[in-house]
């Protein structure tokens, strides 16, 4: 599989897009997370909506879902046809009544999935989401009591949704489940209350940091490159193989 950012900032970031991104497998293209700026990165990119083949929602805030209504609207009145969506089965109702409802509702349309081919995904389960591509949610630590969910891709590759720092579960999907790259929120600066921080992440045995790739970071990025230990930076845009 490739992965490639469309953006790498966190939700209060101005110079990164929203932290989404793109994985190809199979000749088709998965989008994880949708978030406000998620249609203008692709349109950046020379690429339309109407080519991403399915979406993923990890969790319900709005730098990871806040350009679904611009998917909804253009696929049902532009390209007449129902994108896609993985969600946890925990979410669409939640996805629909508290953030998209008030934009999308009208005449007959009265549900998410008068928009949307919804495909709930149960954690734990591992389910084919593209051609030679297979996701697993794990629901992990974010705001308190608002489900949120990070993503296992083909069994060795961690994305983080948005989580609070769980070494414990680092350790574990590297020892027991046999994960070799981490895609990793960071936010820079302490404390980490809702993301883990860049000095807590430091704290993490060099072998492990090595596995870790950062993004979902902000704006002052710039001055923290070569101040990461053996962690490295997602570069926006930039295709990586797996």
């Amino acid at each position: 599989m490739d992965i490639q950012m469309l953006g790498c900032g966190s939700a209060f970031a101005k110079t990164f897009y929203n932290n989404n991104a793109i994985v190809y497998a199979g000749g088709k293209k998965l989008l994880i997370d949708c978030g406000t700026t998620a249609p203008l990165a692709l349109h950046r990119l020379g690429m339309s909506l109407a080519e991403v083949d399915a979406f993923l929602i990890s969790h319900i805030h709005a730098d990871h879902i806040g350009g679904l209504e611009e998917v909804a609207f253009q696929y049902k009145f532009l390209y007449q046809r129902k994108p896609t969506l993985y969600i946890a089965d925990t979410l669409p109702d939640l996805l629909w009544e508290r953030s998209l409802r008030g934009g999308l509702e009208q005449e007959e349309l009265h549900r998410l999935e008068d928009y949307f081919d919804l495909r709930p995904l149960r954690e734990g389960e591992k389910t084919q989401v593209l051609p030679g591509l297979t996701a697993e949610l794990l629901r992990t630590t974010h705001i308190p009591d608002k489900r949120s969910y990070s993503i296992l891709l083909n069994d060795t590759f961690f994305y983080t949704a948005d989580m609070v720092f769980d070494p414990d579960l680092l350790q574990s999907l590297v020892l027991d489940r046999g994960v070799e790259t981490i895609f990793h929120d960071c936010q820079l600066h302490p404390p980490g209350v809702v993301h883990a921080c860049l000095p807590q992440l430091l704290t993490l045995p060099e072998e492990l940091q090595r596995r870790i790739y950062l993004m979902h970071y902000g704006d002052a990025q710039p001055e923290f490159v070569g101040r990461t230990g053996q962690m490295t930076f997602v570069e926006q845009q930039r295709v990586y193989s797996f």
